[in-house]
């Protein structure tokens, strides 16, 4: 037996994003309608595919950081109680904040940053101090994690797919998170960056250094890239 939902109790849902402070700064990103990379065409990028660990330490653009976010949480559209992303969910509920730890993209200080999705700008939450040894740490001393460029960083906020999906928001949850994940493999190629997706890392300790609630939100998934050298292409 499903229980009725919050919807069907005429619950008004939670927002479908994080905003940043009234006050806050936040850095404009490229727009995708000036984009110049990922002409690649769809049957190539899924034979080249593959997860790499082997990172330069070459900064990435801004116009690829903006790439990759558009192309795993652009959004399209805002209704009254879903989101339109370039990517799909489970009725649109987008149950994902895109938490980033970032190295080395030119423009940017390093640190930890959110993606302020409905209008494409970044924010900046607060330094990480010795940021590769600490992202590394975290996931079980996998050092190439602390060394990639940048490090996404998805995390859910279940509330926005159980609003509707009660108790089978979990498995829809998970659908949508290998499909972001799918999607930031498929950019990176087409950008011709390295990444890989990570899942074993310390949940409570980077929940923690996100200052994140772990009980209504959390890390789930990591996934570090960077810029690889042309002969993994080869």
């Amino acid at each position: 037996m499903v229980p009725k939902s919050d919807l069907e109790k005429n619950i008004s849902p939670i927002p479908f994003q994080i905003s940043a402070p009234d006050d806050a700064e936040l850095i404009d990103l490229i727009s995708s309608d000036d984009f110049t990379i990922g002409e690649e065409s769809f049957l190539k990028l899924v034979n080249e595919r593959k997860s790499r660990r082997q990172f330069t330490t070459e900064s990435l653009s801004l116009e690829e950081l903006s790439f990759l976010l558009w192309c795993t949480q652009g959004v399209k559209k805002v209704m009254k109680q879903s989101v339109r992303r370039t990517v799909p969910s489970s009725g649109g509920k987008s149950p994902f904040e895109v938490y980033l730890v970032i190295n080395r993209v030119e423009g940017l200080k390093p640190g930890l940053y959110r993606y302020i999705s409905f209008s494409h700008k970044l924010y900046f939450v607060k330094t990480i101090e010795n940021s590769e040894e600490t992202m590394g740490s975290l996931a079980y001393n996998q050092k190439f994690v602390g060394k990639a460029a940048v490090v996404f960083c998805w995390v859910a906020i279940p509330y926005r797919t159980e609003w509707r999906y009660t108790i089978t928001s979990h498995k829809l949850i998970a659908i949508d998170l290998g499909i972001v994940c799918q999607n930031l493999y498929m950019a990176c190629e087409a950008a011709k960056l390295g990444m890989v997706a990570v899942g074993f890392y310390e949940q409570e300790k980077i929940d923690h250094l996100f200052e994140l609630d772990s009980e209504y939100e959390f890390v789930v998934l990591l996934e570090p890239v960077s810029k690889i050298k042309d002969l993994f292409w080869k």
